[in-house]
């Protein structure tokens, strides 16, 4: 019988390799074994049944261009154009081409004016976070993953260093958005355990499912900070793990986004617009780079 290797088996079924690897040692794939720290498996060994996920051209190109580095393609543009409206959106004040200059070559480029050393940390975190959202997008999305990101996106900044601020961890002092107030801490864990169960429960979803998920998200608001960044990466993860075409939210597009949360349940229209607006510039990209969707 032929073998092949974990890696094999994940670039097959356009799966992470972290995922493949616990389908082995969880006896999810029949016939596997293991070499020394190496898994061998049945080279017609077929997914587990029980993942329904289709693996969309989108987040196979992204995987493949993030293994080979590839500079200028849809990996590329992803990280340049999500991380820099995601954190301009939250302040940073770091241009596009900054954003660029650190993506490309792990510096900052020309500045004339003082640089938040945050801005920089965590512009190399959103493109962590980016990462670990395309290893995992066909992963079940639970609360250890969304818990991760918000480690990975604060990881080493001025908040990670306060004694109140629990990054990876949900909050511990209340917290609001403007005028509304949120969540409080003492309850976050059991909504958001209701909120991932109630996602995880639907077999297949729409735009107005991923938005939905989003405004209840922002409306407990569960970390202290971040909690913006982190829920628009978890509509990146959602579009890829459900074969819809992923929406990047800029600066023109800001306000619009921002009513359409406040709206939501009263006038779902106003931002199901303004995603679908983000989502055809999206599809340019997709239909520039011939990707299929």
């Amino acid at each position: 019988m032929e073998y092949i290797s974990v890696k094999q088996f994940a670039e097959k079924y356009g799966i992470s390799e972290r995922t493949a690897r616990n389908y082995c040692s969880t006896g999810k794939i029949e016939g596997t074994f293991l070499v020394g720290k190496t898994w061998n498996i049945p080279a017609e060994a077929a997914l587990p049944k029980r993942s329904k996920i289709k693996v969309s051209p989108l987040l196979i190109a992204l995987r493949e261009q993030k293994e080979s580095k590839l500079k200028g393609g849809i990996y590329h543009h992803v990280q340049i154009d999500m991380t820099y409206n995601s954190n301009h959106i939250e302040g940073s004040r770091l241009t596009k081409e900054q954003t660029r200059f650190i993506f490309e070559t792990n510096t900052l480029g020309i500045t004339t004016e003082n640089t938040r050393i945050d801005d920089i940390l965590e512009t190399v975190n959103h493109f962590r976070c980016i990462d670990y959202v395309i290893d995992h997008a066909t992963d079940k999305l639970t609360e250890t993953h969304v818990k991760q990101l918000h480690f990975l996106l604060q990881t080493n900044t001025s908040d990670s260093q306060k004694s109140w601020f629990a990054i990876g961890d949900y909050k511990r002092l209340a917290n609001a958005v403007g005028e509304e107030g949120t969540t409080k801490p003492e309850e976050v864990h059991l909504k958001m355990k209701a909120l991932l169960a109630e996602y995880n429960a639907k077999k297949q979803l729409t735009i107005d499912d991923i938005l939905d998920f989003h405004v209840r998200f922002e409306r407990i608001h569960p970390f202290q900070d971040g909690n913006g960044r982190i829920g628009r990466l978890l509509m990146l993860w959602q579009c890829l793990q459900n074969a819809v075409v992923p929406f990047v939210i800029t600066e023109g597009l800001r306000l619009f986004y921002y009513r359409g949360i406040q709206n939501w349940g009263k006038t779902n229209g106003y931002l199901r617009d303004t995603c679908l607006t983000a989502q055809d510039n999206f599809k340019d990209f997709l239909n520039y780079f011939k990707i299929k969707y």
